[in-house]
């Protein structure tokens, strides 16, 4: 066939389409094979399994098909402090450390005893460094080398129109100040500018890491309840510190008849805990579910084991994969949004009528 009939064909005209749902399918593909989604042990597909240990947290981090690289194993007993890497740790199977043998349950570590069970009478304290916190620790350090970055670009071209990184980080930036910060806080802004900024980028970056489907991507740190806990922990520290007179008289002295302070001053007190605990489950809630819909519908391709199941799957998949990426930016934007009207309301002058 000559050159020019084959670019003039129907193939070829449509074969970025063709490649575009090689690539859609393999993309799916390529995230339940860093898991447990084939069957080549013998066993059935498991598809609770599999999405369990992508939303979960693991003492590696997988790659490609069984491959994973191993994270450093931090074991505190009475015997003291223990390091190892995670290769050593197989499911099931005895390790023999220094100072106890281990096994590994359900990505726990625990100390086994003589016959190769779990020895419950001994205690061992983990501080692993895990998959969540090597993302974490990758996460912070991006934060950082972009916004050392921009800063520096900002001293360089003092007065100058943006450029790189700086022009396209620069709108953001303004939209965080002038729609969140400015409208919540009002004059007081400036002060919790850093922390409003860190809050929306760290978590905006994570939630795009975590729709990567292969390393340095594919975790789910954003949900996981430890990581919103200690995000919803530092808004609430930075609340109760900066309230002014006017925001602690309104929790212990409202302007109410008295007898109805024996229940109104419980309920201000329950909000103050319950404002940070709403941006815990938002969060949490939000991305965990993404993650469990995406991979559920990817599961349907093993389950039925047919190429039949594939296309609508993956046309699924897709359609979902875009909402997950809307609800990276508007889950981020949520929080540093509810976050900047709590610290809003703690900080704003009483006006006298």
């Amino acid at each position: 066939m000559a050159i020019g009939s084959i670019l003039k064909s129907k193939f070829f005209k449509y074969s970025g389409i063709y490649a575009l749902f090689v690539v859609l399918w393999a993309i799916p593909a390529l995230a339940f094979s860093q898991g447990k989604a084939g069957s080549t042990d013998g066993k059935p597909y498991d598809p609770k399994e599999a999405i369990f240990e992508h939303i979960g947290d693991s003492h590696s981090w997988h790659t490609f098909g069984k491959s994973a690289v191993p994270l450093p194993v931090i074991l505190y007993t009475d015997k003291g402090v223990e390091i190892f890497m995670s290769d050593k740790l197989h499911e099931g199977e005895v390790y023999q450390g220094k100072n106890y043998n281990y096994i590994l349950e359900k990505d726990k570590v625990k100390i086994a005893g003589s016959s190769g069970k779990i020895d419950t009478a001994k205690k061992v304290w983990d501080f692993s460094i895990t998959r969540n916190v090597a993302s974490m620790w990758m996460g912070m350090i991006l934060l950082l080398v972009i916004f050392i970055s921009v800063s520096s670009s900002y001293k360089k071209r003092n007065g100058k129109a943006p450029r790189g990184l700086q022009s396209f980080l620069e709108p953001v930036i303004l939209f965080v100040r002038d729609d969140v910060a400015i409208p919540n806080i009002g004059v007081k802004h400036h002060k919790f500018m850093s922390l409003l900024l860190t809050l929306f980028f760290f978590i905006l970056i994570n939630n795009l890491l975590g729709l990567v489907p292969f390393f340095p991507g594919s975790y789910n740190l954003t949900g996981n309840i430890a990581v919103t806990l200690s995000l919803s922990a530092i808004v609430l520290v930075v609340i109760n510190f900066s309230g002014n007179k006017y925001y602690w008289k309104h929790i212990f002295m409202p302007e109410i008849p008295l007898w109805l302070y024996i229940i109104m001053v419980p309920v201000e007190l329950i909000g103050v805990i319950s404002k940070p605990f709403a941006l815990m489950i938002r969060l949490f809630a939000n991305i965990t579910a993404g993650h469990i819909i995406v991979l559920s519908l990817i599961s349907l391709i093993f389950i039925f084991k047919s190429l039949a199941v594939s296309p609508a799957s993956v046309v699924f998949v897709v359609f979902m994969d875009t909402i997950e990426l809307l609800v990276a930016f508007l889950q981020a934007y949520i929080f540093t949004m509810l976050s900047a009207m709590f610290i809003g309301i703690a900080v704003q002058e009483h006006h006298h009528e």
